[in-house]
């Protein structure tokens, strides 16, 4: 296990976000929902994370997307990194990601950001997923200082931020 994280922290399979949807760590298995997500709201996902990440490249493919699930469903089992997926109930369609990392910033402990497909900004699971993160990250976590990236610190403002 990383240090980041206590060694027997057992990291949650499946939060409630709004009657209907949920996270869940996020697999390979999930291009087929993921890829259209993430390209579908691709310029609102670059104009987030662009700068930081690189992410989502404009010219991204199917097998690239595939292998950074892959990677991501590596760095949850040995906890270096969490990626969960939003789904709807029967998880027949991927409506955005939250990403918990180790802080790259002196001070804090992790960094935390989500995103929803462009179809739900401003709705009510936008709002739910808004509300459902801090309180899950309070409740289920074992951080005392989190960066909460997008509604209490900007990327600039992140980025800006002494590293470790």
């Amino acid at each position: 296990m990383n240090p980041w994280l206590p060694a027997d922290f057992v990291h949650p399979v499946r939060v409630p976000v709004l009657d209907g949807y949920h996270l869940r760590p996020i697999s390979g298995e999930d291009t087929e929902l993921d890829y259209p997500a993430v390209m579908g709201s691709r310029d609102r996902l670059w104009s987030i994370y662009g700068e930081a990440w690189s992410w989502p490249p404009a010219t991204m493919t199917y097998q690239q997307d595939y292998e950074d699930l892959v990677r991501h469903a590596v760095e949850i089992e040995a906890h270096e990194s969490f990626n969960y997926a939003l789904f709807d109930e029967a998880e027949t369609a991927l409506l955005g990601c939250v990403y918990i990392d180790p802080a790259r910033k002196a001070d804090y402990e992790a960094e935390v950001s989500w995103w929803v497909v462009d179809s739900q900004v401003g709705t009510e699971l936008e709002q739910a997923l808004d509300a459902t993160v801090p309180r899950w990250l309070a409740e289920e976590w074992p951080f005392a200082k989190v960066a909460l990236i997008g509604p209490e610190i900007t990327w600039a403002e992140w980025l800006a931020l002494p590293d470790r």
